[in-house]
């Protein structure tokens, strides 16, 4: 495959939803920006949301779908097994994950299988555990970002059978399988006030949790 993200037969890019009516227009737009020129879909994979998430993402995405809630690693799974294209991006909904990016983490699959896109700076005690696990033990930094570039045949009959991880089990599934992972850091922009995972005892008790649940899948 080439590095030119130019070159490849076509981009697909999966976000997944859930009461995200305010930003995903504005994440379409901003992909439609950057890959245009170059043959590319956009998927959004909506988490039953109640505000009127879907009706945007319908108006601007190419696929938009809504599923029953269950989280979002089974959500972008979802999405990725709707792609038509051999190249496959993952990017949150919420414009904390840079669009800009894609091409940089899409050149980096010349010599990776999978690239993640690792923030410089961990926000979580619960993300800098796993960065020092698990992650140290893959190769990547940032264990549960989910701004990624997946050669298609990556998630090629994976079927997910931790929950929700937060998209660990992805890196997992791969690293089991033999699959190349690389890495592209990024400096993160501020983070908004209200993560959809909860504040911050309750996110870093759920990330921890996930983090229990992939060290089980890795290692068991």
């Amino acid at each position: 495959m080439s590095s030119d993200c130019t070159k490849v037969e076509g981009i697909s890019v999966v976000t997944t939803t859930w009461n995200e009516s305010e930003n995903i227009a504005e994440l379409i737009r901003r992909v439609h920006l950057i890959l245009k020129g170059k043959v590319h879909e956009i998927i959004v994979v909506d988490d039953s949301s109640t505000d009127g998430t879907l009706d945007v993402a319908k108006q601007f995405a190419d696929v938009a779908v809504s599923k029953v809630r269950e989280g979002q690693s089974k959500g972008l799974l979802y999405g990725m097994k709707l792609t038509k294209y051999p190249v496959i991006v993952t990017i949150d909904a919420d414009l904390e994950n840079n669009p800009e990016l894609i091409p940089s983490l899409t050149q980096k699959l010349e010599s990776s299988d999978l690239v993640v896109a690792s923030r410089t700076t961990l926000p979580r005690l619960s993300e800098k555990l796993a960065s020092k696990t698990i992650g140290k033990s893959m190769g990547v930094t940032d264990f549960f970002s989910n701004f990624r570039a997946y050669k298609k045949e990556t998630i090629a009959n994976l079927n997910l059978k931790g929950g929700e991880t937060f998209g660990g089990e992805l890196l997992v599934a791969a690293k089991k399988k033999g699959y190349r992972l690389g890495e592209l850091m990024y400096e993160p922009p501020p983070r908004r006030s209200r993560p959809r995972i909860g504040g911050t005892l309750r996110a870093n008790l759920r990330i921890t949790w996930a983090l229990l649940k992939c060290y089980a899948i890795y290692y068991f």
